[in-house]
């Protein structure tokens, strides 16, 4: 088999993994007496409320938010599309309608609040005191100063009117049922989407330290979290139903299948994507064929070029500089929802002649690594993976394969 299709069909298994349509009626509780109303965040939100409904015994209605290009059809559920990294008004007026929806509910209702990645950036719902636009220059500043995703949520949190347990403290007394899919190195449930619906360990103080660290001079007025022990959030419970580690374990037995050793370096990889590009590098080099490195998490991009790239295609660039057209390595990093950053790309493909075949079309790699402009350099060469929305999001998936 040709080692780009072994690439692709590596990522459909981790795909697949993590389909809604599959793992949301395994985890659906039983009919209240009251309403059920259902709310949600994430690029994955609306494939999950396709399977609440087709799943569902009895009447639901509510709301979920999920990215631009990202939705499903929906009957009973509504369906709104809004921007993601950055926020805009669209989520923020779908996370007030969010709020009021669970708000006056009895004992005897439900909310089903279903969560993926991206649900922070979608459910942005300032703080009294905040506006919309003091959230997006802040995200703006996070991202491009390359936080990890868990010290950008904690900011969010202290901004926010809804996340960080707030949803949840807005339900009571009703019930809350909580579903996520993971797309956070450590599947913390307060990080997933920012927590909306479970106690926030972290504190005020945490955020202004994060920050001091990322953002100086920046002093948005920062509201404290509840707190596990709180009375409000008892009656809320949480279902983790895919995570990252269920993507690799699907790709590992696949390509032990198709006869490669597996060198799993876990779904929690962190850290300045080039970085850890130059570190598995360096493994490439120890490996003895036929074998594949997979590995999960979430890199960061500190940006200081003007170029084009999500944290993948910067990966997979920095990563091919690297082995410099070692001969037998192909690989494959890109984003299981589908979108690269900000980018109409999952990601992208790397071979041994990438490096040969850029320079022949006057691609400098280098220099458009420094500029952080990898995507360019990929699309230039027609080795970019287009897969359009997945509707699902288990974080980043890396493929190398060593033959």
């Amino acid at each position: 088999m040709p080692a780009r299709q072994l690439l692709s069909d590596l990522f459909d298994a981790a795909v697949s993994a993590a389909d809604p349509a599959v793992m949301v009626p395994h985890h659906l509780p039983c009919p209240p007496r009251g309403r059920t109303i259902v709310v949600g965040a994430g690029k994955a939100a609306a494939a999950m409320a396709t399977a609440v409904e087709a799943h569902w015994p009895g009447p639901l209605s509510g709301l979920v938010v999920t990215r631009y290009g990202h939705g499903a059809p929906c009957q009973r559920i509504a369906v709104v599309e809004a921007g993601h990294p950055l926020p805009d008004a669209a989520g923020s007026d779908a996370a007030a309608r969010i709020l009021a929806l669970v708000q006056g509910l009895g004992p005897d209702d439900l909310v089903l609040c279903l969560l993926s990645g991206g649900g922070s950036s979608l459910l942005a719902l300032p703080a009294p005191g905040l506006t919309l636009a003091d959230k997006q220059a802040l995200t703006d500043t996070l991202l491009r100063a390359g936080a990890p995703i868990s010290d950008i949520n904690c900011v969010r949190k202290h901004l926010s009117a809804i996340k960080g347990g707030r949803l949840a403290l807005a339900a009571w007394p009703a019930p809350v049922v909580t579903l996520a899919i993971s797309d956070v190195p450590g599947d913390a449930p307060s990080v997933i989407a920012s927590g909306p619906t479970v106690p926030d360990p972290m504190t005020v103080a945490d955020a202004r330290a994060l920050l001091d660290r990322y953002a100086p001079g920046a002093t948005p007025f920062l509201s404290e979290t509840p707190k596990a022990g709180d009375p409000h959030l008892s009656r809320s419970s949480f279902h983790l139903i895919a995570r990252p580690r269920d993507a690799l374990d699907a790709a590992a037995h696949l390509a032990n299948q198709k006869g490669f050793a597996v060198i799993d370096l876990g779904a929690d990889v962190e850290g300045e994507a080039r970085d850890v590009a130059a570190r598995h590098a360096q493994l490439v080099l120890k490996t003895t064929a036929p074998a594949v490195i997979l590995s999960g998490g979430e890199t960061t991009v500190t940006v200081r070029g003007r170029g084009r790239g999500g944290r993948n295609a910067e990966y997979l660039l920095a990563l091919g500089l690297a082995l410099n057209g070692l001969a037998g390595v192909h690989a494959l990093a890109a984003d299981t929802d589908g979108v690269d950053g900000s980018e109409d790309n999952a990601g992208a493909f790397l071979g041994p002649d990438t490096l040969r075949r850029a320079a022949s079309l006057g691609l400098d790699g280098q220099a458009m690594l420094d500029d952080n402009d990898a995507y360019g350099f990929f699309a230039g060469l027609g080795d970019l993976l287009v897969t359009g929305p997945t509707r699902t999001n288990v974080n980043d998936f890396r493929a190398i394969l060593v033959s």
